[in-house]
């Protein structure tokens, strides 16, 4: 095995590079002593590196050129083809940026300042849109290009974009992009906080766009099981009343999410467990209503798991702690 490794032929790009880095690790406990590399492999191994440098090269200079379409150099009319050429700059920018060395150069080169500067409250949904996204592309798993996008205040406009914004397709990127720098962001989270994030995330739940709603409860979810400490304020702002009216609308699959947030807004927390119990409501009722549509449904397991378990911990036992009389 070890000869067959060391006669194989290596494709001459970063995969075979990364294959032969592969190679050689699963060889790393063999008893055989290391053997000098060979001119050959030195010289392979130069002409694919080369190769990758250069294609790193290439795509900087993909950004540079749609980045000029994008700031609208040499040409300054508005007309339809104007914008059908810089949404396909765009697109081609959030493919390229998907590589996160190219994320990193695209904020080098200005692209993301461009996006905020001139793009996100353009007057063509289909630009705003489009901006967003390459936005989140460029934050998602880059504290770095995170950190410069919160610098340059970029947060609040994409809450106001969720909240507002009359294109449903906008509002779901803008929120997006709230997410990649919000979660594990702690900078991130403080802007959202301070900018009343929760409120949007509410009504984002609250609207009729079936993603807004998904992508919302998600994200309502995600920060109060990641930041514990963030739960009272929640309910403070009377979160568990509105959770419990979103989860009474017809049935839907995001209402999964809801529960396990009111689960979490529960959890440890005298002022939830008081707000789900207040008889107006009625959760109690809609627990086990809900409870039994769910049962046999494969799909909904985890959703009847949440329901019965938000009903265990605000209704079991609580005749007892009224009256002292177990039910």
């Amino acid at each position: 095995m070890t000869e067959d490794r060391r006669d194989r032929r290596y494709q001459q790009n970063l995969q075979g590079v990364l294959q032969m880095a592969v190679d050689a690790g699963t060889g790393a406990g063999a008893s055989a002593p290391a053997q000098p590399m060979s001119e050959e492999r030195k010289s392979w191994l130069t002409v694919a590196l080369a190769e990758f440098a250069d294609c790193q090269m290439d795509d900087v200079a993909e950004m540079k050129r749609f980045l000029a379409i994008l700031r609208n150099e040499g040409a300054r009319n508005e007309e339809e083809q104007e914008y059908d050429r810089r949404e396909s700059a765009f697109e081609v920018l959030s493919e390229l940026c998907e590589n996160l060395d190219n994320a990193r150069d695209l904020m080098t080169l200005g692209g993301l300042e461009l996006c905020v500067s001139q793009y996100l409250c353009h007057v063509q949904s289909g630009l705003r849109w489009r901006a967003a996204g390459l936005i989140a592309a460029c934050a998602q798993n880059m504290p770095q290009v995170q950190a410069y996008l919160l610098g340059i205040g970029v947060l609040p406009t994409l809450l106001q974009l969720t909240d507002s914004d009359p294109d449903p397709t906008v509002r779901v990127k803008a929120l997006y992009a709230v997410s990649c720098l919000v979660r594990e962001q702690e900078a991130g989270l403080q802007t959202f906080l301070l900018h009343d994030g929760f409120t949007v995330l509410m009504r984002g739940m609250e609207s009729e766009n079936e993603k807004l709603k998904t992508k919302s409860a998600f994200l309502l979810l995600n920060l109060l099981t990641s930041h514990p400490e963030q739960r009272e304020t929640a309910v403070s702002m009377g979160m568990v009343q509105q959770l419990i009216s979103v989860v009474r609308t017809p049935h839907a699959s995001f209402h999964e999410h809801v529960l396990a947030a009111l689960c979490c807004l529960v959890e440890d927390s005298p002022e939830g467990l008081k707000d789900c119990r207040n008889p107006i409501l009625g959760l109690e009722d809609f627990l086990k209503q809900r409870s039994a549509e769910l049962q046999g449904k494969e799909e909904s397991q985890e959703e009847l798991d949440f329901c019965e378990r938000l009903r265990v911990m605000c209704f079991r036992g609580q005749q007892s702690d009224d009256s002292g009389v177990d039910r």
